[in-house]
């Protein structure tokens, strides 16, 4: 059984995929070039850094940033070697750990921030007036319910700025 899709439905919805991946590659030339930091990075320091006792554990971490367990492995393996994380031992799961941010990783977190912040809004935010915005928030929280997934924890009111900034 094909699914059809009248025309207009579909381009909405190519619009909102390359609309994302341009917001997305301007964010990654801004983060990196500034704060050699990817989006991804900056996700995990900062879901790091609004968890209690900045630490979670690493297979809610993978949840909260939309990556593989394995992605997450990965980008953990560099922000250790970097030193913006460490991995700790859960003591109640003998298999489980914890990635949790250090202070190097809240520094590098607070410098990016800002950087962070002026991408959302020059690719993004500047570009939408008031009601605009509220109908984004208002569709994405249709479709996050709709589909049963799980709305981010910063929705719809925080902008996903870590404490303090």
């Amino acid at each position: 059984m094909t699914a059809e899709i009248t025309p207009q439905p579909l381009i909405v919805w190519r619009m909102l995929q390359r609309a994302q991946v341009q917001i997305t590659r301007s964010l990654e030339v801004e983060l990196l070039s500034a704060h050699d930091l990817a989006p991804a990075a900056y996700d995990v320091l900062l879901q790091l850094s609004e968890a209690t006792g900045r630490r979670l554990r690493m297979n809610d971490l993978a949840e909260r940033v939309l990556l593989s367990r394995s992605g997450l492995t990965r980008l953990i393996d560099r922000l250790q070697r970097d030193g913006l994380v460490e991995r700790e031992a859960c003591t109640s799961d003998a298999r489980g750990l914890f990635a949790v941010l250090t202070e190097a990783g809240e520094r590098r977190l607070g410098e990016a921030t800002p950087t962070y912040l002026r991408a959302v809004r020059g690719q993004f935010l500047d570009h939408l007036e008031e009601e605009e915005l509220r109908q984004c928030a208002a569709v994405l929280t249709k479709l996050f319910a709709r589909c049963s997934l799980e709305a981010p924890s910063d929705s719809p009111g925080a902008a996903g700025v870590p404490a303090g900034a």
